[in-house]
């Protein structure tokens, strides 16, 4: 599914203002739910969500999360609803085993880095994080669920677009009013450059919460096998854009764009108009990992040599300052547990 464009312009449209009375009443519905106390789950929770229905950069994040958390010597799992799958868990997430359709494609994409949980119901699968031996949750998405305590909140924002026209669904992308899911966080991550992005950061810093700038990047190795390379760029995830203003940072030449709605469950007959077209292109695919993991099962292994995975890890531009959040919040409910 593709957010509507309408969502992004601002001033808001006149669909936007013909919503926005429906959109005043989610928001105020999803704000009371956003107070609503939560169950502690007797080990730190991090949650990473955000402001705006659709993709900011959430499992990029967690991801960098991770990375930064081994670094301290922490057993970190993460716990996501399981978007797209069958399974209500809790379960934890075997890639040997489980498959989109099980898990979905994004549990399926952190399990390959940290363990990992899908649970519908969040404090089931906290509890069972616990028991397989966390020293921590990190949560990826769940910011607006109320059911679990979290100790670190944070709202990943996309630079270039921000809250879009700053109306709550249907209406506008914000899935509740932006100044009181100001009230509900610690500190926003913002993800890459922009004005829209700017603004929403200001009102972070004017509330007096912290923010932390990231950048995507993909890996050295695959920008140099991007420079002038010709490709096909195909994703399903929530801003495709986003993805094929990586590959042309990269160096990328684009002879083509495949913007599927999030979380599209490929076909082989995708994959074979996919093959045909690169070949008349004389081209790559480049994929997401995200996409990698739905594709590669279907992906015929006499032409694997047209596909790319272009991963790209998070950036932080202040990392020491990322790592004493960290630190601080970990310090802060450790010793009121003591």
């Amino acid at each position: 599914m593709r957010a509507p464009g309408f969502w992004w312009c601002s001033p808001p449209s006149a669909l936007a203002r013909l919503l926005r009375p429906l959109g005043a009443l989610y928001g105020a519905i999803t704000l009371k739910r956003m107070r609503q106390p939560g169950a502690n789950a007797g080990i730190p929770v991090i949650c990473v969500g955000n402001f705006v229905a659709g993709g900011a950069g959430k499992t990029p994040t967690t991801l960098a999360l991770a990375s930064r958390l081994i670094a301290m010597g922490e057993t970190s799992f993460a716990l996501t609803r399981g978007y797209g799958g069958r399974l209500t868990g809790p379960v934890r997430v075997d890639p040997a085993r489980h498959v989109p359709a099980d898990v979905g494609d994004e549990p399926l994409l952190l399990a390959t880095r940290l363990p990992t949980i899908v649970a519908r119901k969040r404090p089931a699968g906290a509890a069972l994080a616990r028991g397989s031996g966390a020293s921590l949750v990190l949560m990826d998405d769940g910011l607006q669920n109320p059911s679990l305590h979290k100790d670190l909140r944070l709202a990943v924002v996309d630079g270039a677009v921000g809250v879009g026209n700053g109306l709550c669904l249907p209406a506008g992308p914000l899935r509740a009013p932006l100044a009181g899911q100001m009230e509900q966080i610690d500190a926003i991550v913002l993800i890459g450059d922009g004005l829209a992005g700017d603004h929403v950061a200001n009102q972070a810093l004017a509330g007096g919460k912290p923010v932390l700038r990231a950048k995507l990047t993909p890996p050295a190795n695959i920008q140099a096998e991007l420079a002038d390379l010709p490709v096909l760029a195909v994703s399903g995830i929530g801003r495709p854009e986003k993805f094929a203003a990586t590959l042309r940072a990269a160096g990328a030449r684009l002879v083509g764009e495949h913007a599927y709605g999030d979380h599209h469950a490929y076909t082989a007959g995708d994959v074979m108009a996919l093959i045909a077209e690169a070949k008349a292109k004389a081209c790559c695919i480049a994929v997401t990992e995200k996409d990698m993991v739905k594709l590669a099962p279907l992906w015929p292994a006499t032409e694997r040599s047209l596909l790319l995975c272009v991963p790209v890890t998070l950036v932080f531009e202040d990392e020491p300052a990322l790592d004493a959040l960290l630190r601080a919040t970990l310090a802060r409910v450790r010793s009121a547990t003591a």
